[in-house]
């Protein structure tokens, strides 16, 4: 697939933020302080409210730009897998192949150093790499500070070179949480942040056909798909498969994107 250079949204201007901030809570201390407190504390919690809500929108880019819909896809999407590498890597690489599809890997860096024979086999079989945080906190990646966030992005990022021989230029945030301190990290190692289009909820307990249909109502041309490997639920190879089926028969092929 061909897309052109914009496709590496790498933010520009990472703390533009921090000055709409210090506004916002200084027209809260005015109202408060001129209206008293009828105003003044609704007033403080919508605009608290308007810092926290995208955290937690993965495609929002209010912290960060980020890629969530290929530009002229033609008849092609983005196959994304996220959390390896793991036992089932193996297994999902030659269901990749049997169906003609390529596949962005968005690993997790510990689990990348522990199975490093992994990451070489995906880059074999023709496939990419993402950075995915080097321990995946999930629970509390949202609200990491500015240098753990840094040391989450900066340790998966040396952890897949060292393997691969050359840095990704994908991110993905766990959960596709967003907080402050992801675009400066973003902006030093060159990543553009990669969201989504197309998503089942694999990550978690579920009904594979679910997932599949929640996926399929999204699927089509330029869509960014998420899938999951390694889950506890042990139904990501089933899923896996009947996605890369219904892309298959809608007439779509799986590639990876270049610049």
């Amino acid at each position: 697939m061909t897309v052109p250079e914009t496709l590496h949204h790498i933010p520009r201007r990472p703390w533009r933020w921090l000055p709409w901030l210090l506004l916002s809570q200084l027209a809260v201390v005015l109202a408060w302080w001129g209206l008293g407190w009828a105003i003044g504390l609704p007033l403080m919690v919508a605009s608290h409210a308007l810092f926290m809500v995208p955290v937690f929108l993965p495609n929002s880019r209010f912290y960060a730009p980020v890629l969530s819909q290929l530009p002229e896809p033609a008849e092609q999407v983005w196959l994304t897998i996220d959390d390896g590498p793991s036992a089932e890597t193996p297994a999902v690489l030659d269901l990749l192949d049997r169906y003609q599809a390529k596949a962005t890997f968005f690993m997790v860096g510990e689990r990348a150093a522990a199975r490093p024979e992994r990451v070489r086999q995906v880059l074999a079989r023709g496939h990419d790499l993402g950075n995915h945080s080097h321990s995946h906190p999930q629970t509390r990646f949202w609200r990491l500070g500015p240098a753990t966030m840094a040391d989450e992005i900066a340790q998966c990022q040396q952890a897949l070179a060292d393997i691969a021989g050359s840095p990704p230029r994908w991110y993905r945030s766990v959960v596709g949480m967003t907080n402050p301190f992801v675009a400066p990290a973003l902006q030093q190692w060159g990543l553009t942040r990669v969201g989504w289009s197309a998503r089942g909820f694999d990550g978690v307990d579920c009904q594979p056909q679910q997932v599949i249909n929640r996926i399929v109502a999204d699927l089509r041309p330029g869509a960014i798909i998420l899938l999951h490997e390694g889950a506890a639920h042990g139904h990501n190879l089933a899923i896996i498969e009947g996605v890369l089926q219904a892309i298959q028969a809608r007439g779509l092929r799986a590639v990876l994107p270049t610049s």
